[in-house]
């Protein structure tokens, strides 16, 4: 599988010729809608992982593409098709195996509602929990997108998420707040408290899993 990675919380899963899009959001200014789409997955619905017009762009390219993602998300979608999930169920699209985990968004403060978010664990492979460090209990990650940048987080609990994971292979992502300074840090520091995972910027790149 190809994996492309754009900013903040967006990337994109290719195999056998099919595209999966995950959570292009507003943060995302690199993204340009592909062709080939069957899926998009949106994790939950903020702004940053759920753009309206980036998904009509996604859709007018792959009018077929099936748009999943928690109720919360799927109701703010009239006129695409969609499927809505919860943590527990899995879905089958092209060449993808979806499976969901979690449930719930971190919290960002007690005064604030909670909202729904979904992770997301693709073809046995690639985990990526979204607003969240919900955990694929009893599934073995060979890649992992983690989150090192949020109101809702911060940097200890992004490396023993890691740590509890224990992933070949791990990518930084949701860091579209951070300066360079910030990545910087994120990127001298997580490699050397999670020494065991080979840890790698691909902002901008595709890399084979």
């Amino acid at each position: 599988m190809k994996l492309t990675k754009y900013e903040h919380a967006c990337f994109t899963v290719e195999k056998d010729g099919q595209v999966l899009v995950v959570d292009p959001g507003g943060y995302t200014t690199d993204f340009i809608a592909p062709e080939d789409v069957v899926a998009v997955v949106v994790t939950h619905r903020h702004a940053d992982h759920f753009d309206h017009d980036l998904l009509a762009e996604i859709i007018d390219k792959n009018p077929s593409a099936l748009v999943i993602g928690p109720e919360a998300v799927v109701k703010q979608i009239e006129t695409f098709e969609t499927r809505s999930v919860d943590a527990g169920d899995s879905v089958e699209v092209g060449p993808f195996n979806l499976e969901f985990f979690g449930g719930q968004h971190a919290v960002i403060h007690p005064a604030l509602p909670v909202d729904q978010n979904v992770g997301l664990f693709i073809n046995d492979m690639i985990y990526y929990p979204g607003d969240s460090f919900a955990i694929p209990e009893g599934r073995l990650v060979d890649s992992l997108a983690l989150p090192i940048a949020a109101p809702w987080l911060k940097i200890s609990e992004a490396v023993d998420f890691a740590l509890a994971i224990k992933p070949r292979f791990m990518f930084p992502t949701h860091d579209a707040i951070l300066s360079d300074v910030g990545h910087n840090l994120a990127d001298n520091l997580v490699p050397k408290l999670v020494p065991e995972s080979d840890y790698k910027r691909i902002d901008g790149q595709t890399v084979e899993i």
